[in-house]
This record gives structure tokens, sequence and C-alpha cells, in this order.
């Protein structure tokens, strides 16, 4: 998406030649307009999902837009920590963040997702593909069809849509970042 490729020339970050800060726009202050328009285009590529499954937080604000533009289908966010409000009616899976790294055991409450539910995995950055293959898991314990994976931004490099297509899915990103050359990303 040139919309998405120019914001990220423009305002984009790049840190230690494998981190690129889009907080500006993407995942800490949001650019509406831009995230609707993304969210149009996912939509587009993935008409017959009837769920949107995200990993909190910064996946959300995408999420929603794509859940709002398949027609207002539910959206479903795992959770990073265990709430006193949750039981033991949860899916669980262990995922490392690439930009913390750290792992974190993400939760959805089993009656969310549900055998049988057309999901949508979405989420603002593709690198390894952990939170990814994270959210697969839940959707494979609940039973749940995974239609594709839809991001933001991929960094194409760290292998992560290598690995989800070895599973058989199909990874839609807006932007992908083939490589990082003299501080700038190369589309």
């Amino acid at each position: 998406m040139k919309l998405l490729e120019d914001r990220i020339l423009e305002d984009g970050v790049i840190i230690n030649n494998d981190i690129l800060k889009v907080d500006s726009f993407l995942n800490h202050q949001i650019d509406v307009s831009l995230t609707r328009a993304l969210a149009k285009e996912i939509a587009a590529e993935f008409p017959t999902a009837k769920k949107v499954l995200t990993i909190e937080t910064s996946g959300i604000p995408l999420a929603f837009a794509v859940a709002e533009e398949l027609g207002n289908v539910p959206l479903v966010f795992a959770k990073k920590s265990k709430s006193a409000t949750v039981g033991n009616d949860v899916y669980t899976a262990t995922v490392k963040s690439f930009t913390r790294n750290i792992n974190s055991q993400i939760t959805v409450r089993d009656r969310y997702l549900k055998r049988g539910d057309k999901v949508l995995i979405v989420d603002d950055f593709l690198a390894e593909g952990n939170a990814s293959f994270g959210l697969y898991d839940l959707c494979k314990q609940a039973d749940a069809t995974v239609l594709g994976v839809a991001v933001a931004v991929e960094k194409g490099f760290q292998g992560g849509r290598k690995r989800l297509e070895e599973l058989g899915l199909r990874v839609y990103s807006g932007a992908n970042v083939k490589a990082f050359v003299d501080n700038k990303p190369v589309f």
C-alpha cells in the first residue's frame, strides 16, 4: 500500500537497524484515516472473515477498523495478563515479543473463540511471526478456522511470513520492508 509506505518513509524511525518505530501514526498515536484505508484493503482481501482476532494492545486499532469494515464482525483480543474476572475457561499460548524480548502468556476466553469460527488474525507488525503463531495456536485449540494473517507492516527479512505460509496461511501486509539500507526501509 503506497500510502503506508510513503508514511513510513516520512515518519518511520529505524533503531539499531532491526526495529522500525512507527509510533507517531500506527501504534501509539493513530492516524485514523490511514488505519481506515488499510482496513478497507484488508477486508477486501479476506471478505469471508466472520471474526477478527488480535493481541493487546498495538493491534487493537487496526483490528477494530478491519472488523468494522467487514460488516461489524466481532473483534476478540488476546490478553497478555490474566484478569481476576477470568476463570479457567480460557485458551492460552506463550508469545515472545521481538521488541521487548520477553515471553507473555496470552489468553482468550473459550466463549469468544468457537469451533468453526472463520477468523482473520490482524496485528500491527509481522517480524518473526511469534504473535501470529500464538494467536493461531489459540484458534487451533478452539477448532476455529484461520483464514489468514493481515498486518500493517511486515519486516520480510525476519522470516515470519515464510513460517506462517508453511502452515498454509495466507499473509497480507500493507507494507513489506525487505531490508534496511543506509538507515532507510526498502520495500
